[in-house]
């Protein structure tokens, strides 16, 4: 059965729009998904979230099943009802942990072995078990349990790293025993179009409801990155959910859109709402800075989030400086709304036939001012 369907496309580029159909609801693509590693989104509330216009959120199956437990989480009546989350979750599947854990981990066709980052227990991860704990945990969205090798691994380690996702992708389909979860598969194989292009080729014939293109955004620099995504975005199903993971930039996500990607998450709204720096309609501003001690604007004055409607940038400028918990909650919450305000705008621009010239124009105006990002916003 096909889940997706797409709504409009764009004349000048691949950019699409789409509903993507979950056991929770109907999700709207393009869409960015705020991440709640630990079963929460950092600084918010889930009414908060929805407010925000969220329609899906991610939750990471690495560290839910080191804390607090899936057998906690099944007794409490599923992922869903422990976030107090009644819309889509998608869950990772610890996959980019086997990358960004490597030092406490050991990887072979068999799958990894950890040592818990909490207690120093030895934790073995493989795809029947992350596929049973997914099953569990019963997030709308699950993914199948792939290697992520670094941006800078030798041929050989690339190579091995596909393999061992395509192998661990069957395995996955094969023992998914939950008809209410929608299995996507990861395209791995970094910046080699030829690894790319043999990956994609034996997912699909797997035939997943939704792909996903992962190992990116680890380190290879945005315009590999792209290149990749422009790459590989084609070799997928058009009449399927593509996901981007880990990704990005508001000019990272507007680029993907155009290369045909529906989907994306990023700790970067919350990551870099947490360190004062806040995503504007005129670029991101850094909120410690002395030039806003007596700035008693808000934000961004197109904004009419609960913060900035409520708070001048003095006012938090003056939270962060100080250590009151305030700041971080109030600057994360904005980026949160600026992230899906901006998913909405590339939705209407698409729908209105648009688009080209309108992200053509963001991206120009964006990229004088990307130096003011942090490095903070980076999968983990």
């Amino acid at each position: 059965m096909n889940v997706f369907e797409i709504i409009k496309k764009d004349s000048s580029s691949s950019a699409r729009t789409g509903i993507l159909q979950t056991a929770h609801g109907r999700v709207r693509t393009p869409v960015f998904m705020p991440v709640g590693t630990r079963g929460a989104v950092k600084g918010t509330m889930p009414q908060q979230l929805r407010d925000a216009g969220s329609q899906i959120v991610l939750a990471n199956t690495f560290h839910l099943m080191l804390k607090p437990g899936v057998e906690v989480i099944e007794k409490c009546g599923g992922l869903h009802k422990f976030m107090a989350w009644d819309r889509p979750i998608l869950t990772d599947s610890g996959g980019f942990q086997v990358f960004s854990l490597s030092t406490i981990n050991s990887t072979d066709d068999s799958g990894t072995e950890f040592a818990s980052p909490y207690d120093g227990s030895k934790i073995k991860l493989d795809p029947l078990v992350v596929t049973g704990i997914q099953n569990k945990l019963g997030a709308d969205i699950i993914m199948c349990f792939d290697q992520c090798p670094a941006f800078d691994a030798k041929p050989k380690e690339q190579q091995k790293a596909v393999e061992r996702t395509i192998k661990w992708a069957k395995i996955c389909k094969e023992s998914h025993s939950n008809n209410r979860q929608l299995l996507f598969g990861i395209v791995q194989g970094q910046t080699d179009q030829q690894l790319r292009q043999n990956c994609a080729a034996e997912l699909i014939k797997m035939d997943f409801p939704g792909y996903a293109i992962g190992g990116l955004s680890v380190g290879e620099g945005t315009e590999q990155m792209l290149q990749t995504v422009h790459f590989t975005a084609p070799l997928l199903p058009e009449n399927k959910p593509r996901y981007l993971m880990g990704v990005g930039t508001p000019a990272d996500i507007i680029q993907a859109v155009e290369a045909g990607i529906d989907m994306f998450d990023c700790v970067m709204p919350t990551r870099n709402g947490r360190n004062a720096l806040a995503f504007t309609a005129n670029g991101p501003i850094r909120l410690r800075n002395a030039a806003y001690i007596d700035d008693f604007r808000p934000i961004d004055p197109s904004c009419r989030c609960l913060c900035c409607s409520t708070y001048t940038r003095s006012a938090i400028r003056h939270f962060f400086n100080v250590g009151e918990m305030l700041g971080p909650i109030l600057v994360s919450l904005h980026n949160i709304v600026y992230y899906q305000r901006l998913m909405n705008e590339i939705r209407q621009q698409i729908g209105d036939g648009t688009f080209a010239g309108w992200s053509a124009e963001f991206i120009a105006n964006y990229n004088g001012k990307t130096e003011l990002l942090t490095e903070e916003g980076t999968q983990v």
